[in-house]
């Protein structure tokens, strides 16, 4: 099974490891910080033994890399890995900015339903099955993001379940949830966010949530 460094250690950006499997242009690895896609976030951008990742896939609890066909690796190989860090940290950045929204959503509007999300490089976005508009809780949400953002703290990450590798995230004093992605240390490195309101069909709202960067 794969080792999944990006848990432990979400900040670091090489890695050495072995091939552990080859099936043409799949490749699993003992051990790897490269996040697949999972959860809405998206997968990280990287090489392996000097190979761009073209795909990064979960297997059941492993993770299967495709690289371009014409690689040489070969089981037993060792390899280094390399990811984008300017991707990943907005990727985690982004990632707890919007769970941190969700939450203040679940507050202000109790029952309302999730029905999707996704967190790209550029911006993260929660659905949620609402008959009304959202818009009207943004400054609500905005001003208490803001507050959890200022008081710096910490993101505390572990397994709910070892053996399927089921994770949670923890702040005291606000919040906890289920997540397997990678996330921030501290709620104070997330920095400022803004939410913008897109309708998406009936009774249907997306909120888009964005790093203002200054």
């Amino acid at each position: 099974m794969t080792r999944k460094v990006f848990w432990d250690e979400p900040y670091r950006t090489t890695l050495d490891t072995v091939v552990s499997q080859v099936d043409g242009d799949r490749v699993q690895v003992e051990s790897t910080i490269f996040f697949a896609f999972s959860g809405g976030q998206e997968s990280d951008d990287g090489s392996l033994g000097g190979y761009p990742v073209i795909k990064a896939e979960k297997l059941d609890l492993d993770i299967v890399y495709t690289l371009p066909h014409d690689h040489s690796l070969r089981v037993g190989d060792c390899v280094t890995w390399r990811i984008d860090w300017d991707r990943r940290y907005r990727l985690m950045r982004l990632h707890f900015a919007a769970e941190m929204v969700l939450q203040l959503v679940y507050r202000l509007r109790p029952g309302i339903e999730r029905i999707g999300a996704h967190i790209a490089q550029d911006k993260a976005r929660i659905d949620f099955a609402s008959d009304v508009s959202l818009a009207p809780l943004f400054p609500e949400i905005e001003s208490e993001a803001a507050n959890l953002i200022a008081r710096d703290l910490p993101i505390l990450t572990d397994f709910s379940d070892v053996e399927t590798q089921r994770r949670y995230w923890r702040v005291e004093g606000f919040a906890m949830m289920p997540c397997g992605g990678t996330h921030p240390t501290s709620t104070r490195e997330i920095g400022a966010v803004k939410l913008k309101r897109k309708n998406t069909g009936r009774a249907k709202e997306r909120i888009e949530i964005l790093l203002v960067d200054v």
